[in-house]
């Protein structure tokens, strides 16, 4: 005699002792297949029709074997069942938050702390005095990786030679190369997968200059996109060293790493790339700094003494000054840029810049990194970038999601929201320039940069914003720094500086 015979035999024998205020047949329906990210809280609904109460039912969750519960409940109480893994980790949940729980028939599981390990089928199982019903719904666990990483070789021929390279997801993430109109049909396409964990990297062959896009994701569920926009280098002939050789040194990484190098050192022959495909890999991998790590290194950096009539600076506040026209138009230049100070020949600092905060809508406009000029010009058609001794992200009211990294080619990468405090962490002596999404504490970029002078932090506000740039002070353990983070940004007004 089986255990569901077993469980019937046994409650027709209570028979007297209780009215099971059921029907005489119901049906037990579960909803469609649950997709969660890893760690998260998950909700497998499952109710009984016609509604009823459940509360002097037995219940039970299992996986493929009914003998073996992640959860049961049975004579008006629970027990988490004989798996171990499940403890502390399950109970019965709402399928909606109106759901009036076990009394109307709503025997849903949840589950906390989701695992890979819990992707798979679990079956609802509910039987009464007169008969049982069960029905097997699926669990969906998905981990989001980093955003791709994007760099180019130019080929003979004016063609260019594109990579696109991403890690850290689950399951295996789909890649799509596209430019403005029509998707791209890819060269190469590589998978590799360590310890559950997918990396993905493809090769594109393009034509003269382009823009093209590479986006990772799960079946439309999560998507992370980056752009890059490739402008033929000048000839040799020409004498102008720019174009994809200078950016090929300092460019290394958009977020962790690269996975084909990680496979290169753990002696993974099959993730190895063809001889046609290494000149796109970087010669140097440098793994970025955790924010935790960077911010040991805090400084409390200031703005320079300007006359600059198009800047309103007061202590660490910055922001454009209310005048009626800008010599340069609409468009953000150096006109309303500056640096900070002091400037940096060597070691290791980090600073916060606020972007807004509760009273203000975080900022649409604005530059933020580092520079090694000793003046900013003020003419309007000057194009600052990493060629002539500028670095630093950029955003635009015109792209919401999408930040711009002072490059040429111009560099694009998408965000899922604007942030609200930027980190900068300058290493001088290993050569990283890193930014980070302080309220996240996530990695959006880090460079290898190698700094042949001095390098101060600079900054532009942009044009029209409501919210100022805030250099945020942390105030030491002495005490000695009176102009902590809290106020000054107490001192921020709604709308102006």
């Amino acid at each position: 005699m089986d255990g569901r015979m077993i469980d019937l035999f046994v409650m027709l024998l209570l028979s007297m002792c209780r009215a099971a205020p059921v029907s005489e047949s119901f049906k037990v329906l579960v909803g469609s297949p649950v997709s969660v990210q890893r760690g998260a809280t998950a909700t497998l609904p499952c109710w009984l029709s016609p509604s009823q109460s459940a509360e002097d039912l037995e219940v039970r969750w299992y996986r493929g074997n009914y003998d073996t519960p992640i959860i049961i409940y049975k004579e008006k109480m629970f027990d988490v069942g004989s798996q171990e893994y499940y403890a502390g980790r399950v109970s019965f949940g709402l399928k909606e938050a109106t759901s009036g729980g076990l009394k109307a028939g709503d025997v849903s599981l949840k589950l906390v702390n989701v695992t890979v390990k819990d992707e798979g089928n679990y079956t609802c199982y509910v039987s009464s005095l007169h008969g049982y019903d069960s029905s097997t719904m699926s669990l969906r666990v998905m981990e989001t990786g980093g955003p791709p990483l994007l760099s180019a070789v130019w080929k003979e021929e004016n063609t260019a030679n594109m990579s696109c390279e991403s890690e850290g997801w689950y399951p295996r993430p789909d890649l799509r190369w596209s430019d403005k109109t029509t998707d791209l049909e890819p060269v190469g396409l590589v998978y590799s997968n360590v310890s559950g964990h997918f990396s993905v990297h493809s090769w594109l062959l393009v034509s003269g200059s382009s823009e093209v896009s590479c986006s990772v994701g799960l079946s439309n569920i999560v998507t992370k996109e980056a752009r890059i926009r490739t402008i033929k280098p000048p000839d040799k002939e020409s004498g102008v060293c720019v174009g994809w050789v200078a950016f090929g040194i300092f460019l290394i990484i958009l977020l962790v790493g690269l996975a084909a190098f990680y496979y290169k050192k753990k002696g993974k022959k099959s993730a190895e790339p063809t001889e046609e495909n290494v000149a796109l890999l970087p010669e140097e991998v440098v793994q970025p700094s955790a924010v935790e790590t960077a911010s040991k290194h805090y400084e409390n950096i200031k703005f320079e003494n300007t006359n600059n009539k198009y800047l309103k600076v007061k202590d660490t506040i910055l922001r454009d000054a209310p005048v009626e026209t800008f010599l340069d138009g609409q468009s953000v230049t150096c006109l309303t840029a500056i640096r900070g100070t002091p400037g940096f020949s060597g070691g290791k600092h980090y600073w916060e810049v606020s972007l807004g905060n509760e009273k203000v809508e975080p900022k649409k406009s604005w530059w933020i990194g580092v520079t090694t000029a000793t003046e900013i010009s003020q003419e309007s058609d000057f194009c600052p970038n990493t060629s002539n001794g500028f670095w630093f992200l950029s955003s635009s009211p015109d792209t919401a999601n999408t930040l711009q990294l002072s490059t040429k080619p111009e560099i694009f990468l998408s965000v899922q929201s604007r942030p609200r405090t930027v980190g900068v962490y300058l290493d001088c002596d290993n050569g990283e320039l890193s930014f980070y999404h302080v309220e996240e504490k996530s990695l959006i970029l880090s460079l290898k940069v190698k700094f042949t002078k001095d390098v101060f932090p600079f900054f532009n506000p942009g044009k029209g914003d409501a919210a100022p740039i805030i250099i945020l002070h942390r105030t030491s353990e002495s005490g000695e720094e009176g102009n902590a983070v809290d106020s000054v940004m107490n001192d921020v007004p709604e709308s102006t500086a």
